[in-house]
């Protein structure tokens, strides 16, 4: 199974306090079926657990929980992995995406 985020990553993740309004660390998305995940922070009790921005392509974003092993494992419909966005440079809070990804219905950087 290939790792979804780098060990800096982790740490930045588990640093983060999931009640709080952090700035995202990590952007995960599928290629080939227009989900994005925007992570702001790890579950420390399993280390697999990520809170953060969930966009499923469907119109309807919000925040919610994911593991990073079933996103390990999901393929889109033309088999294409979820990958990590290399380039993903934060520029506003979770709650900020949040309110812009409501307002157009999906994230949009």
């Amino acid at each position: 199974m290939r790792p979804l985020i780098t060990d800096a990553e982790r740490v930045a993740l588990l640093a983060n306090d999931q009640g709080a309004d952090p700035v995202p660390v990590v952007r995960l998305f599928t290629p080939d079926a227009h989900a994005t995940w925007l992570l702001a922070s790890l579950d420390p009790a399993d280390g697999d657990t990520a809170h953060g921005l969930i966009d499923l392509g469907i119109g309807m974003p919000e925040l919610g929980t994911v593991k990073l092993s079933d996103l390990a494992s999901f393929v889109g419909p033309h088999g294409q992995p979820v990958m990590r966005d290399r380039y993903f440079q934060p520029v506003r809070r979770l709650s900020e995406y949040l309110w812009l990804a409501e307002e157009n219905g999906s994230i949009t950087d």
